[in-house]
């Protein structure tokens, strides 16, 4: 009695629970794997959209007989690299109307015309006309004419369906889109964005985390970075690192600082020297990154501010007795206590840096030496119009993240859970 109980038990949970997995497949498995599908196949944009027949119908009056009209319809295929096939095409008129000069490809039964256009190449365009007039001589209102839509019909071959698979797309990603250049500066992007902002969020808990006046407010202030909204914050750095009129540039030139303004967004490279060695510095990709840090380090800031108002203070006092200097306190208390937290978010930051896109888009477009693989996947889809290629790269976005959190839970993963 108890299996049969458990076994209706078992159906039942599957049967509620079936609906939300349902779900859940269609929001997130279903584009996924949507994506998987195009990256095989060599489409553009423009082969997206299914070729299907349109005809535009004018209506106009012939001089001297109002029971008469003339019907100009304007054909065409909306497809310019599918064909279609099997065109068929429907008007219907009032009663006591009929047509005078039927083509040969039409027959008129039950008030319509019915016609068959055969197949269809692409760029198909063609004007079809007739003349229709009132068999007892009445007038023939325009409007009704107007009114009624004529129907087409056919056949065509949506080519997202097909099964006409390649690994062109991914080819291209490899050996003719610049591979190992935008892979080195996303890295480079994800890398020094995620530690820096690690590094500042670290320094601001410590500071916030000390007693002083003013805490709660100072606490508030640090937020504003990663709460206001991207386009503003953009804009602003936009506007304040302009070479023309920012005011960074113009302090730094009053200052003699610099002797004339640095586009610090539109300039891929710019030589530096220190004690006689010459280095080019990405100055534009830098500069994107000192902005990542500045607005995501608050993320980093709270997590570690949490952590660190958990650790004991009888820690810190014991380090007192001791002697210790801040620094010693430092490396010996509270690293070991927020080194957790900094390996999860170290994982968090790299993969959404990884895939920032918006950021880049906003100060730079992908400009200057700052087009990383999400820029890319825009760029292919959308401004070349190769959807195929931009999904491709986007897949190769997901296997490089994937190798990535293997590696990080098989090394810095059992490193975390020891300490």
């Amino acid at each position: 009695m108890s299996d049969t109980l458990s076994k209706i038990e078992k159906r039942t949970a599957y049967t509620l629970v079936l609906p939300a997995v349902l779900l859940v497949f269609a929001i997130v498995l279903f584009p996924i794997f949507a994506n998987i599908w195009i990256s095989f196949k060599d489409i553009q944009l423009k082969d997206i959209r299914i070729p299907e027949p349109r005809a535009k119908k004018i209506v106009r009056s012939i001089s001297g007989d109002e029971s008469q009209l003339e019907i100009i319809y304007k054909l065409r295929n909306s497809s310019l690299i599918n064909g279609i096939k099997d065109v068929e095409f429907k008007d219907k008129f009032p009663k006591n109307v009929l047509p005078t000069n039927l083509d040969s490809r039409c027959i008129f039964k039950s008030k319509k015309i019915i016609c068959d256009f055969g197949d269809w190449d692409p760029k198909y365009k063609e004007n079809f006309e007739i003349k229709i007039r009132n068999i007892n001589g009445e007038k023939i209102e325009k409007t009704i004419i107007k009114s009624q839509k004529p129907i087409l019909d056919g056949k065509a071959e949506n080519p997202l369906l097909t099964t006409n698979f390649t690994l062109k797309n991914f080819k291209k990603v490899f050996y003719e889109n610049n591979f190992i250049e935008l892979l080195l500066t996303t890295f480079y992007f994800t890398f020094f964005g995620t530690v820096g902002a690690i590094i500042f969020g670290i320094l601001a808990a410590q500071l916030v985390n000390q007693n002083f006046r003013g805490r709660t407010y100072m606490r508030g202030i640090l937020l504003f970075p990663y709460v206001g909204p991207v386009v503003a914050l953009a804009y602003t750095w936009t506007l304040l690192l302009d070479p023309n009129s920012g005011t960074l540039n113009a302090l730094l030139v009053n200052f003699n600082i610099i002797e004339t303004p640095i586009n610090l967004l539109g300039q891929k490279y710019i030589t530096m020297s220190i004690l006689g060695f010459e280095f080019k510095l990405r100055l534009a990709l830098t500069t994107v990154i000192f902005f990542e840090i500045w607005r995501y380090f608050p993320l980093a800031f709270l997590f570690i501010l949490a952590r660190l108002q958990a650790v004991p203070q009888t820690l810190y006092e014991a380090a007192d007795v001791d002697g210790a200097s801040p620094i010693q306190k430092f490396i010996h208390i509270t690293l070991p206590q927020i080194t957790a937290i900094i390996s999860i978010l170290f994982m968090i930051r790299f993969i959404w840096n990884f895939n920032k896109f918006e950021d880049i888009f906003l100060l730079t477009g992908g400009a200057s030496g700052t087009r990383t693989l999400p820029i890319n996947v825009y760029q292919q889809g959308f401004a070349v119009s190769d959807i195929g290629m931009g999904s491709a790269v986007s897949i190769v976005i997901v296997m490089l993240l994937l190798s990535f959190m293997v590696i990080y839970f098989r090394l810095i993963g059992k490193r975390v859970n020891e300490v």
